[in-house]
């Protein structure tokens, strides 16, 4: 049933790359199979509902600029705003979504307020989700914007704000599970300091570990299948956040026995403000067996922030799509839009256009990948400038089969003098300049 916000425009087809109409996929085919499966089961698109929904268009330097009929209400306006968020995934064929708790429910005053109406708006969500089809991709807890989380959440040096962030978790770890969530996810935007003059960081880091350590817990307790995901972030809001990047993140879970029970869920931006590249952290995480999800979006890389804005690089989605199917492919994962309309694009429609365009570009950047993976485009020449690791002498050294005695004398006996070899940046560049 409509609501009538988007209008009369109807369900975005594909249409394919000559067509002019804006309302239209061009690239994104969901049926078109690729590497043995469908497109739509490759990318699993899913809608950010506090960007898409709950975001008012403000910035530092100025206010609301977006009018939605769902804004400053209580229950009634929540359902509206549902309304509205289920004909916007409907419209565009995601077959996922991804909330916070604070983007669906009104605000209480107290604990249990907010938590009986989650639990009514998501009881709503589930007869959503029935009448459309749509699946939760992953759920999480705002721990961030309320003036209570200002010092942090697990990490706050008061027990209280530490006990309402536990119990908030639970609720929406609950939320996420009644609602066949296929993810949980936990960001720590507050947690890390401003200034060490007034921070333990060692105590933090504890509280933090103890936290994750209870949503591992719970999550067995109350049997979700689910997978539990840290979203790394350098800095912004805080002046350094304790989950700085996936190395950072892996390091933590290892030193706490977690690294088992918990992955990664990679943004793009947040990988561009940790000075690396979101292909980078996507390599990283699928080398050290922790990649879960990504969030898609792209940075004004002459800002300096976090700017969420919908993904148009297709090399760079080429590149990022490349790690994520040399990892396999997604399983409980996915491609969710963390990204938000400017603050001048204040049409209904422009909801439409940010996404069509951003499904388009990775489905672009996926048959790319797909294609170079298909054909060994990258694989074939690193395979060659390691070939010499396959050697019985190379397997030695590594093995621990010779000591570092064992093969000074070998260099000096045998008079190894390596001279050095390309890395032909330039030339596997150009490879996949080819496929984009």
């Amino acid at each position: 049933m409509s609501t009538g916000f988007f209008g009369d425009i109807a369900k975005i087809q594909y249409e394919g790359p000559n067509s002019d109409n804006p309302l239209a996929f061009k690239h994104y085919n969901p049926d078109e199979v690729v590497m043995g499966k469908p497109l739509k089961e490759h990318l699993r698109f899913a809608i950010a509902y506090w960007h898409s929904l709950a975001w008012e268009g403000g910035d530092p330097f100025g206010g609301r600029t977006f009018d939605r009929p769902w804004y400053d209400g209580g229950m009634e306006k929540a359902k509206l705003k549902a309304d509205v968020a289920f004909e916007l995934f409907t419209l565009l064929g995601a077959p996922f979504y991804c909330f916070h708790d604070v983007d669906v429910r009104p605000e209480g005053d107290s604990f249990s307020e907010n938590t009986k109406n989650l639990n009514e708006i998501v009881d709503y969500f589930a007869g959503k989700q029935e009448e459309t089809g749509m699946q939760l991709l992953w759920g999480t807890a705002n721990l961030f914007t309320n003036r209570r989380f200002m010092s942090g959440a697990a990490t706050n040096p008061d027990p209280d704000v530490f006990a309402f962030s536990a119990a908030t978790i639970k609720t929406c770890m609950d939320a996420t599970h009644k609602l066949g969530g296929q993810n949980y996810v936990l960001w720590g935007g507050r947690e890390g300091y401003e200034t060490l003059l007034n921070t333990d960081m060692g105590k933090e880091l504890d509280q933090m570990a103890r936290m994750l350590h209870m949503v591992v817990e719970y999550k067995h307790k109350i049997g979700f299948k689910g997978q539990i995901l840290v979203e790394p972030k350098p800095q912004e809001p805080t002046k350094h956040q304790y989950d700085y990047d996936v190395a950072t993140v892996y390091g933590f879970l290892q030193k706490h026995g977690l690294e088992k029970e918990v992955k990664v869920n990679i943004e793009q931006g947040h990988a561009i403000l940790a000075g690396h590249t979101f292909e980078h952290e996507l390599a990283l995480a699928r080398e050290l067996g922790v990649l879960g999800s990504i969030d898609m979006n792209r940075n004004d890389y002459q800002s300096g922030w976090d700017t969420d804005q919908f993904p148009n690089n297709v090399p760079e989605m080429a590149l990022a799509y490349y790690q994520v199917l040399l990892a396999g492919g997604f399983t409980g994962g996915g491609t969710n839009f963390d990204a938000k309309l400017r603050r001048q694009s204040i049409d209904p429609a422009d909801l439409l256009h940010g996404h069509i365009g951003g499904m388009d570009c990775c489905a672009r950047g996926l048959k790319a990948a797909a294609k170079m993976v298909e054909d060994g485009a990258l694989q074939k020449p690193l395979d060659e400038r390691y070939a010499g690791w396959e050697d019985a002498t190379a397997k030695k050294m590594l093995s621990g089969e010779m000591s570092l005695e064992d093969i000074a004398a070998m260099v000096e006996k045998e008079n190894i003098n390596p001279a050095p070899k390309s890395g032909r940046q330039e030339y596997l560049e150009n490879i996949v300049n080819k496929y984009v």
